[in-house]
């Protein structure tokens, strides 16, 4: 087998777990016209099966499709803590005033929302007093910021010294500031990752028959294809996957979003007679919904790798300005955007499903369409998520690396160093360049 058939094996697996799903379904569904009917108007009776699907292999962000051929066949990260190293970035002017300490934390062996659960015990304040800006990881050593509402500046009598942690769960207080804001959520502007890979297996050198015996010439071949690669995902940027926490252990959080999708969604809550202000049902199951848009979008994305449009554009495009929340629709596609495509200023989106995607239109619209509507799986989670009137919104295809390095170790260990803005996924860069990733 050649690397490019070996290539198009791997980009078809993703899309052959979705179709193989259909059985599961109604038997009468791909009779009918499908192309006629919204997400919003499937029936009760094609429900899924959840009992015979495979929801493992479905959203196992392993099966995507990458632009080409990964250099490196087989690596394992987090070995150990310090082998995933995530520093959060949010430059700020404190104030040195106000009843909000920040503390900016090391931490490892334990998630976020634990830490900020400890930190409210020390303090003594409610849970909603304590804020942080984004979820890190637990199996890493991570860096980020806390703030505490300290009414009248009181402090605890003692340092913040846990006790009742695990012998691999570590915290410790790097710097502290007093400033007269909460930190919130989607606060800071990136991540800096640190990421070490160990018992690298190159593609190019691997040898059924004898992969120890690899000569010098064929190990300085494999690292340059390594260092060129990482050379040309460092311009080009690579396909911004949602990475595989999104979806849970097993993908369970998918299965939690049809379980969810199968009941009514909840009623607005009566407003006194003199009320005029009408208040929209607070939905509690932020993961589920988050998971069910994710995959809809990494289907999405996978056929625009597929078809080589995720990062050139199709007429109809929604783009997205770069370092920026801004987006415009552009129905043709001419010179101006393919420079501007090309020098990394755009980037092409897709929809990250929800009511009210009347942005984008043309080849663009038709492709989320049809990719949706081929599978009762995301036409199901689709229409989840447009009775529960969660809004559409895009998300850029490309995920650009910032500041991207690397140092050999030795010839089976290569450490990254790279930045990804806040919302994206270091995964999605080891994926670009490693075949089959172990943790």
């Amino acid at each position: 087998m050649t690397s490019q058939d070996n290539q198009n094996e791997i980009t078809t697996i993703s899309q052959d777990s979705l179709d193989s799903q259909a059985a599961t379904i109604n038997p009468t569904a791909n009779d009918q016209n499908v192309n006629e009917r919204t997400a919003s108007e499937k029936t009760a009776s094609e429900q899924i099966d959840l009992a015979h699907m495979d929801i493992a292999a479905i959203t196992d962000t392993a099966n995507l499709p990458q632009p080409s051929l990964q250099p490196i066949q087989q690596a394992t990260y987090k070995a150990n803590a310090t082998d995933f190293i995530v520093n959060e970035l949010l430059p700020l002017d404190f104030t040195g005033e106000g009843e909000h300490l920040w503390l900016h934390i090391e931490k490892s062996g334990m998630n976020t929302a634990y830490l900020a659960k400890l930190l409210s015990e020390w303090a003594d304040i409610p849970l909603r007093d304590v804020g942080y800006s984004g979820l890190k990881d637990r199996h890493a050593l991570t860096t980020q910021w806390f703030s505490l509402r300290i009414p009248k500046k009181q402090l605890p009598p003692t340092e913040f010294a846990p006790v009742d942690i695990g012998e691999n769960e570590t915290v410790t207080i790097l710097a502290q500031y007093w400033h007269n804001k909460k930190l919130n959520r989607g606060t800071h502007r990136a991540n800096q990752f640190v990421i070490t890979l160990r018992d690298i297996q190159f593609a190019s050198a691997s040898d059924e028959n004898n992969e120890n015996n690899v000569s010098p010439e064929q190990l300085l071949s494999a690292k340059e294809a390594v260092e060129h690669h990482l050379t040309r995902i460092g311009e080009s940027g690579v396909p911004n996957y949602f990475g595989p926490q999104r979806f849970g252990r097993q993908g369970n959080n998918v299965r939690e979003a049809l379980s969810l999708f199968a009941r009514p969604p909840r009623e607005p809550r009566p407003q006194p007679k003199k009320s005029k202000r009408k208040r929209a049902p607070r939905e509690q199951n932020t993961m589920e919904l988050s998971a069910a848009r994710s995959l809809i979008f990494n289907e999405i994305l996978a056929a625009r790798v597929r078809n080589g449009s995720w990062n050139t554009g199709l007429t109809g495009e929604v783009f997205n300005l770069d370092g920026s929340g801004s987006i415009f629709t552009s129905e043709t596609l001419d010179d101006t955007l393919h420079a501007r495509i090309d020098s990394g200023d755009i980037h092409p989106t897709a929809v990250l499903w929800g009511t009210g995607n009347d942005k984008v239109i043309g080849s663009a619209a038709d492709l989320e369409t049809e990719v949706v509507q081929h599978s009762p799986l995301l036409m199901q989670l689709a229409t989840g998520l447009e009775q529960r009137d969660i809004k559409a919104q895009r998300r850029a295809l490309r995920l650009p690396i910032e500041a991207l390095s690397w140092e050999w170790s030795d010839d089976q260990t290569l450490v990254l160093n790279f930045t990804l803005t806040t919302g994206s996924f270091a995964t999605s860069v080891l994926a670009s360049l490693v075949q089959q990733l172990a943790s």
